[in-house]
């Protein structure tokens, strides 16, 4: 099992990310849906547990084909390339496991934790993992404005260096700017996977790691550069929002073309 902790600094607070994550997190999924393919939500619904407490659950299933690599597509019996995404989120802490209970059951899960805090990315343990686990942790610190994207990715109205937000005065984020922009958030998201398929376990951890990378990067990426739509809206205009981006993904998913982050095959 491999750990790796992604530390994504931001420029906006830890109350604006909630609301900025969520518009985001529907926009985005209209950018993967169309083709047969893309994102269906299940579940969306409020939650009370003794684990994580009060906050939003969503069951989603991930309809892929073009968007994993084309050595799993080969070996894949047809309809095993759905995936499905659970999340908990009590902000300013989510969890997210992403499984394929209908094919690969207990073989296949990543799960990703994610604490969100009103610093630099300072915290060494924020996870609270034990001493084996730290010892197996890589953390990775990922910067949205000077980490390199691929050419596929690159959209020049979603540069967080090139960016200025009318609303808020913010950007364009240039040179060092992680230790000097006020306000300052980081997500730390822990990333755990377990893959279980003889002959390919080691090289598919590593596309999912990089896969990760790259979503995390890009989206973020995007959010940033989408805050002049989010600002100042409201959870009570969030979840209006997310009703209508479910029936929109329903109808975009038998309608439209393939869209979206496509497997690069590396």
């Amino acid at each position: 099992m491999l750990i790796k902790e992604f530390r994504v600094i931001l420029p906006i607070t830890v109350e604006e990310y909630q609301v900025g994550q969520l518009w985001s997190v529907a926009e985005a999924s209209k950018n993967e849906t169309g083709g047969g393919e893309g994102i269906e939500v299940l579940k969306n619904e409020p939650f009370e547990n003794e684990e994580f407490g009060k906050g939003q659950y969503t069951l989603k299933i991930y309809h892929l084909a073009s968007k994993v690599p084309s050595f799993i597509r080969l070996l894949a019996p047809k309809g095993s390339l759905e995936i499905q995404e659970e999340a908990w989120n009590a902000y300013p802490y989510c969890k997210t496991v992403i499984s394929n209970p209908e094919y690969m059951k207990e073989g296949f899960h990543i799960t990703i934790e994610t604490w969100h805090k009103p610093d630099r990315g300072t915290i060494d343990n924020v996870h609270n993992l034990g001493p084996e686990e730290v010892k197996k942790r890589e953390v990775i610190f990922i910067d949205i404005a000077n980490d390199p994207v691929s050419s596929k990715d690159y959209n020049e109205k979603q540069d967080p260096s090139k960016f200025h937000s009318q609303k808020t005065g913010r950007g364009p984020l240039k040179g060092d700017w992680r230790n000097s922009c006020q306000p300052v958030m980081c997500a730390y998201k822990l990333v755990t996977i377990k893959f279980k398929w003889w002959g390919l376990q080691n090289r598919v951890e590593k596309l999912i790691f990089k896969t990760e990378q790259r979503i995390f990067t890009n989206f973020h990426r995007q959010l940033f550069c989408w805050i002049d739509n989010w600002h100042g809206l409201t959870m009570d205009d969030i979840r209006a929002i997310e009703e209508k981006t479910k029936d929109d993904l329903d109808k975009q998913r038998q309608t439209a073309g393939v869209r979206g982050t496509t497997s690069t095959d590396e």
